[in-house]
């Protein structure tokens, strides 16, 4: 894949998946925009990925504001000079049964997770719109598909981005922009690295492919989707799980 010369704005971009699919866009030429909620966290990655010889800069900011993420939205415009792709990966987990489970726990996962992608898509739309172009990857997670007990609020969030990506898709298509979501599953973290054997195993027995995901994994798909050899694609769905979800 060639990126030379195009911008992509990732969201939840200093750790994890989304500085894995940071690391592969900037491998292949594409100036960074690295947003998060630590100043520190970006600055530090984004000083990282200009070793790769692109541009890069960390934006520290609070997705679940519409007006952080409209500030945010249009410095990276002005300051790259446009802007290719986007990528709302940003997500947190709080996790806890129903009945346990307060307002507040329920509000603050949606706002980020659900609200987040809104807020970034609605925030940079307009120039994609003008410059009729553009493509979105939206992360959600087979947990949107699949349900799990103790997530509802994060698997709500998940299933939202589905719907949210479909429309968007069908809204966009006549301006040149494709929009898709990644649908990861258990990908290795600190979580998974320090399960027990037992529970490692109970995991992998579910994976038809017999091993955790990484996050190069994920940076892949989302790196082909982002190309022009997905020119033809829009609204859909991808898992990356190794098999876990099939349908």
């Amino acid at each position: 894949m060639d990126f030379a010369g195009k911008t992509a704005l990732i969201t939840g971009g200093s750790r994890g998946i989304g500085k894995g699919i940071a690391q592969e866009l900037a491998r292949n030429g594409a100036n960074i925009a690295v947003v998060s909620r630590s100043r520190e966290s970006v600055d530090k990655t984004a000083a990282e990925l200009e070793k790769n010889g692109v541009k890069a800069r960390g934006y520290a900011c609070d997705v679940s504001s519409f007006e952080e993420a409209e500030r945010v939205g249009q410095e990276v415009i002005e300051q790259f000079g446009g802007l290719d792709f986007l990528v709302n990966n940003a997500g947190i987990t709080n996790d806890k049964l129903i009945l346990r489970m307060k307002p507040n726990d329920w509000n603050e996962v949606l706002a980020t997770n659900l609200s987040g992608v809104y807020n970034f898509v609605k925030a940079v739309a307009p120039q994609f719109i003008r410059q009729r172009r553009g493509r979105i990857v939206n992360i959600s997670s087979i947990i949107g598909q699949i349900g799990n007990a103790g997530q509802s609020n994060y698997a709500a969030s998940k299933a939202g981005i589905v719907g949210f990506t479909k429309s968007l898709a069908r809204e966009f298509a006549s301006r040149g922009i494709t929009v898709n979501a990644v649908a990861p599953g258990y990908i290795t973290t600190g979580m998974t690295e320090s399960l027990n054997e037992n529970a490692r195993q109970a995991m992998l027995q579910m994976i038809p492919l017999k091993r955790f995901g990484t996050s190069q994994d994920v940076a892949n798909v989302v790196t082909f989707l982002l190309s022009d050899r997905a020119d033809y694609i829009t609204g859909q769905v991808i898992n990356c799980d190794g098999g876990m979800v099939m349908c």
